[in-house]
């Protein structure tokens, strides 16, 4: 049964675990999603085209409920496992890494809204479920406090799916005298509240709409901003009200995984059809023969099957983990969590790994435009750009927890 929209008068709290409702709506959000797949992946030149998804496939993601698989149960959303989430954005970004871009980042970020306070959730769902919120968390704007809340103005970049979205989470900065940064906060904002700029012309994942969003002087009460360091330490208001499991794990893991998924998505939906294609493809050049028969190419094939399997086997086995930690009620160690940031930025790196294998066994008939592994091979090195999927980064603070060092980090 379709969840109904709960109106803020009637929001209930949620305290336990996935139900068993819930895990079987969300094996219909798969169902549903398996189904338009063909339709995704038909419109997919045209996202790419034209820079942006195109409505009637955002459409059949919201007719889906892929953005409400992370959001409040109280609010109209599953409140789901969410492993369940990261195996549907694989199964989008297989047939369209943009299309599985924009449903991964815009569908966490109502679980991100679920950390902050109780009147921030009821407006942004005021209208019903299925309100969509883009972001870019940069700490680009700057806030000066007023009565009530901050003024905030800005330019923020690489905002995906801003064009659909009717929210915005924005990251913002107080400074101090001299300039010094005093704290890094994140703010909700309504479109009414900011400008899009149409400056999105990348190489890869060219239909995601990733474009700049613009504040001037725009008013945000205190109940639409967050610390950033509240939320890494799960102390995010939105637990007064959103107690389940869910709420309980660390941005640091949920967020970062949401951008490790589609690249390792991607790759492995180029992996299937490159084998399919290559089966019956004969080389035209040294020496002729089948392609399947050659000993590179199988190699090639075997060691991006290997690359594939272990970074989804790493990132569900951190997200069941971390979930079960939330279920139980028990403390998440921090020695999980490093962990989970390592293998969230190994598998990029692995599913970068392997697409590079494929692109060159395929020789020249990579280099065509539009052939899945050319536009696979573009879209994961765009994804590999984004600042979570940073392997120094990530795996320089694992170093530091195994050699029992400081780690201060709110992506972790």
């Amino acid at each position: 049964m379709r969840p109904s929209h709960k109106k803020p008068g009637n929001a209930r709290s949620i305290s336990g675990g996935t139900t068993a409702e819930n895990r079987g709506e969300a094996d219909c959000v798969l169902e549903r999603i398996r189904d338009v797949l063909p339709a995704i992946a038909e419109r997919a030149r045209d996202a790419e085209e034209s820079r942006r998804l195109p409505v009637e496939t955002v459409a059949d993601l919201v007719s889906a409920g892929a953005f409400r698989m992370l959001q409040p149960e109280r609010f109209g959303g599953l409140e789901g496992d969410p492993a369940q989430f990261y195996e549907v954005v694989r199964e989008v970004s297989a047939v369209c890494g943009s299309t599985g871009w924009v449903l991964s980042v815009l569908g966490v970020h109502p679980w991100h809204v679920g950390l902050f306070p109780g009147e921030a959730q009821e407006e942004v769902w005021a209208d019903g479920p299925d309100a969509l919120i883009c972001s870019s968390y940069a700490p680009i704007g700057r806030l000066r406090a007023v009565g009530g809340g901050c003024v905030l103005n800005g330019r923020w970049s690489f905002a995906s799916g801003c064009d659909h979205a009717s929210w915005a989470l924005l990251g913002g900065l107080v400074v101090g005298d001299g300039g010094r940064p005093l704290d890094f906060l994140s703010v909700l904002v309504p479109r009414e509240d900011f400008q899009i700029l149409d400056v999105w012309d990348p190489v890869g994942l060219r239909g995601t709409g990733s474009n700049d969003v613009v504040v001037d002087e725009a008013f945000v009460p205190d109940h639409r901003i967050v610390r950033n360091y509240d939320i890494a330490q799960l102390r995010g208001p939105g637990r007064a009200v959103n107690r389940g499991p869910l709420y309980a794990m660390p941005f640091g893991a949920v967020f970062t995984t949401a951008v490790a998924a589609p690249v390792v998505g991607v790759v492995a939906g180029s992996y299937a059809a490159y084998v399919s294609v290559m089966r019956d493809r004969v080389r035209l050049s040294l020496g002729g023969g089948r392609f399947v028969e050659d000993q590179g190419a199988q190699v090639a094939v075997a060691r991006a099957a290997s690359e594939i399997d272990a970074a989804v086997l790493q990132l569900d086995r951190n997200i069941t983990e971390l979930y079960d930690h939330a279920v139980r009620g028990a403390e998440i160690p921090v020695e999980l969590r490093l962990r989970t940031r390592r293998d969230q930025v190994r598998a990029t790196e692995r599913a970068v790994g392997a697409i590079d294998l494929l692109f060159q066994s395929a020789g020249g008939n990579s280099l065509r435009r539009g052939n899945p592994v050319e536009r696979a091979w573009r879209d994961a090195h765009a994804g590999s750009m984004h600042v979570a999927n940073d392997a120094q980064r990530a795996l320089a603070l694992y170093g530091k927890g195994e050699f029992d060092l400081p780690v201060e980090d709110t992506l972790v």
